[in-house]
C-alpha cells in the first residue's frame, strides 16, 4: 500500500503564496496519478490539480479556478508531488488533500489546512 504525508499548509494573506508537498511511500509504481483536492467548509471536495505519470513523462491538468495561479509538479525520484500556489485568494481557503491512484487503488493524505485572509 501507499502512505501519503502532506505539508506546507498555513495562513497567508491574499495575494501571497504557499507551496504544498506530498511525499508518497510504499509500493510506488511509475505509472500513477497524483493530485490535489480541496474542501472548503460546507462544500464538497473538489479537484484542484493532477499530474499523471507514465514513467518519467508527466501530464498536468487544473481546475479552471486555479489555472494560471497554481502549478503542480512531481519529483519521481523523491516520490513527491508539489502544489505551488501563487496569488492566493480568500476562496482558496480549505483543507487540501493529496491523492494517489495507481491501477484503480486510491489513497488519500490526512489533509493540510490552507487559510487565506482577505
Amino acid at each position: 500500500q501507499v502512505q501519503l504525508v502532506e505539508s506546507g499548509g498555513g495562513l497567508v494573506q491574499a495575494g501571497g503564496s504557499l507551496r504544498l508537498s506530498c511525499a508518497a511511500s510504499g509500493s510506488i509504481i511509475s505509472i500513477n496519478t497524483m493530485g490535489w483536492y480541496r474542501q472548503a467548509p460546507g462544500k464538497e471536495r473538489e479537484l484542484v490539480a493532477t499530474v499523471i505519470k507514465i514513467g518519467s513523462t508527466q501530464t498536468t491538468k487544473y481546475a479552471l479556478s486555479v489555472k494560471g495561479r497554481f502549478t503542480i509538479s512531481g519529483d519521481n525520484a523523491k516520490n513527491t508531488v508539489y502544489l505551488q500556489m501563487n496569488n492566493l485568494k480568500a476562496e482558496d481557503t480549505g483543507v487540501y488533500y493529496c491523492r494517489f491512484q495507481s491501477f484503480g487503488n486510491v489513497y488519500w493524505g490526512q489533509g493540510t489546512q490552507v487559510t487565506v485572509s482577505s
